[in-house]
């Protein structure tokens, strides 16, 4: 019988804390029990607001087991995931269990390394194409992870679903109470989470096709429009219980993490996700089975500073 250590536990969580959340609330918690690794749904970092059902945090806390994953297994100690191995507390959202011991694979390895230098690029990204092999890639990644990615290929794709995004927006940008709660995660201090307004997307102008979340009023320099054609990219799942949001984070992890190791950037469009009129909407325009998870925006784009992050005491817990 195989279990984790300790120093398993420190290396795991500081994987775990570098994965994406919406608006950067980390919501979650890490532990050692029983040999194993659990990854704890953190109920106090919910959002009210934008994540009353929990989605979010369970796509999060996904994500985090995931890079919690790939960094022991990059350091020779592979983990199964049991996603909601506790019927009884379902917030332990995933426990890692310890395998035999034996070196990373390559991928492992590389997406490990990944994992520090993946962030959120909001500003535009360059107009050059995204080649076929690193298409394939995300592809891949996401399919193995037990997810679907839909890559949307030319203008008229493009055009419906910027027109679904943009709705999905204006409902969200009228409802006083999300726009509060936006705020209160935007802030101009060395706070350990939320969103700098530094990082955010420039303030959003007529022309733009997607909608960005500005987190503040920094305006873009002259010329420096959003691509005309960017590739989006929409992750999902067969199904949208508990189980099938917890794997979509693993998948969505698995996805940026590709994208980074292939030079690419990225940033998250939740807006069609996050109201249920504009999901279902999007679900039918793109004609497949299951349920999107969450929207993509990658491209190539200058490195952005990295978000903050809490420290790994305080994520541990015992």
């Amino acid at each position: 019988m195989f279990s984790f250590r300790d120093t398993d536990l420190r290396l795991a969580a500081a994987a775990a804390v570098r994965a994406p959340s919406l608006h950067n609330s980390q919501p979650w918690r890490v532990r050692l029990r029983d040999g194993s690794i659990e990854v704890l749904a953190d109920r106090s970092r919910q959002l009210a607001v934008a994540d009353s059902t929990g989605w979010a945090v369970r796509l999060a806390c996904g994500a985090a087991a995931c890079n919690a994953r790939l960094a022991l297994a990059a350091a020779g100690k592979p983990a199964d995931v049991v996603v909601h191995p506790d019927r009884s507390d379902r917030d332990v959202i995933a426990r890692l269990v310890a395998g035999a011991p034996r070196p990373g694979t390559y991928a492992e390895v590389e997406l490990a390394a990944a994992i520090p230098r993946r962030r959120s690029q909001r500003d535009p990204f360059a107009p050059a194409p995204v080649p076929a092999g690193p298409r394939m890639r995300m592809l891949e990644e996401a399919r193995g992870a037990g997810a679907w990615l839909e890559l949307l290929a030319g203008m008229t794709a493009l055009a419906a679903f910027a027109e679904i995004a943009t709705s999905a927006d204006r409902v969200l940008r009228r409802d006083l109470h999300y726009q509060a709660e936006l705020s209160a995660w935007a802030h101009t201090t060395t706070a350990p989470d939320g969103v700098p307004v530094t990082a955010g997307a420039p303030y959003p102008e007529p022309q733009d096709l997607l909608p960005q979340r500005a987190f503040g009023s920094r305006h873009r320099a002259p010329g420096r429009d959003f691509e005309p054609e960017p590739l989006v990219a929409v992750l999902g799942t067969v199904g949208d219980q508990p189980y099938d949001q917890v794997v979509a984070g693993q998948a969505l992890q698995r996805v940026l993490l590709a994208a980074t190791a292939e030079g690419l950037a990225a940033s998250m469009i939740s807006q069609p996700i996050e109201v249920p009129a504009a999901r279902e909407q999007l679900r039918r325009a793109l004609r497949r089975s299951g349920v999107p998870q969450m929207a993509l925006r990658i491209g190539y784009g200058t490195p952005g500073r990295p978000a903050p992050r809490r420290s790994v005491d305080d994520v541990i817990v015992s």
